[in-house]
């Protein structure tokens, strides 16, 4: 009887020992962290790759399918975590109104600046000599029409909503819009116009995959100022606000929520460190649209490209 005591005691002893790190262990592996997926290749394989590191680490990642438009109601229900890339020409509004109201923090700015705005292949000046200058939009406006029976050129955009009607009202561009319904889309009908020389005009940004493999260029609007989003007065039309271009050289920022910094402190550390560079972010959209790589893959391969940035970025977190 006294053995059989004695040995119970070992046993609760030794259980007492080992319960912190089972409580830990425990605690590490029920912590979720929420990611978006929004529908440009960069940031979808970018995504994947930190936070595939984010899973080495012992934490779990849910990667939610999500527009850049409904992502914001998701962060005020924190229902997602973080965001890597908040591009300042497309997102400042809601980012900062966000941030106004304490909804979001701002987790920092990466190195890249950024340019969204219409863009054309480089071979499309030898029709139309007069570009970059917006000018040329209406000049050449036949080679942009889908057909010989428009009246109107066609730019090929995004799901994204960067004010580009205001400017074809602001600056009387005889263009309309056709949206298509993600960057996947998009690539597509430019890879298909390049293939055949065809002239077009579209939606792209900076830094993408067309940075390294396609020649080409933004056309030159009337340069931004805040004053020609608010103050109709300002710029060619005085009854008009947007009669100018994006902004040129913006900010790329990381956005987080409260929950998500007590949640995981080290965690939310570690993506406070990442500092993206134009070519990781280029090479990320190109591994993807160009190499053709399934994302998981592609995220792997930008990982292995840049395991020495990532390891710095671990260094200094403690994660």
């Amino acid at each position: 009887m006294l053995m059989k005591f004695s040995c119970f005691l070992l046993f609760a002893f030794f259980s007492l020992l080992l319960l912190p790190k089972v409580l830990a262990d425990e605690s590490r592996t029920s912590q979720f962290v929420n990611i978006p997926l929004n529908k440009w290749a960069s940031q979808r394989v970018l995504s994947y790759a930190i936070g595939q590191t984010i899973e080495n680490s012992g934490n779990h990642v849910n990667y939610i399918e999500i527009s850049a438009d409904a992502q914001w109601g998701a962060f005020r229900r924190n229902a997602l975590d973080f965001q890597l890339e908040v591009w300042e020409p497309s997102m400042k509004q809601q980012f900062e109104q966000l941030i106004a109201r304490r909804e979001l923090l701002d987790m920092g700015t990466h190195s890249a600046t950024v340019i969204e705005d219409w863009w054309y292949p480089k071979y499309v000046e030898d029709a139309c000599p007069e570009l970059p200058n917006w000018q040329a939009l209406n000049t050449c406006v036949d080679l942009f029409k889908t057909s010989e029976f428009e009246r109107k050129g066609t730019y090929y955009a995004g799901p994204w909503d960067y004010g580009d009607a205001d400017i074809i009202r602001a600056l009387k561009i005889n263009f309309t819009i056709n949206r298509v319904a993600d960057g996947t889309a998009l690539w597509q009908v430019l890879l298909s116009a390049m293939a055949h020389k065809q002239p077009i005009m579209l939606l792209n940004w900076s830094p993408n995959w067309t940075d390294s493999y396609s020649d080409g260029e933004f056309v030159k609007f009337p340069a931004y100022t805040e004053e020609c989003e608010t103050n109709p007065k300002w710029g060619l039309n005085d009854s008009m606000i947007k009669d100018c271009g994006n902004r040129r050289g913006g900010w790329l920022k990381k956005a987080g929520t409260q929950s998500f910094k007590s949640r995981l402190p080290c965690v939310y550390s570690f993506i406070e460190n990442v500092s993206l560079t134009k070519q990781m972010i280029a090479d990320a959209s190109a591994f993807s649209v160009v190499e053709k790589l399934p994302e998981k893959i592609a995220a792997t391969k930008w990982q292995t490209k840049y395991q020495k940035d990532i390891d710095k970025w671990l260094l200094s977190s403690c994660m």
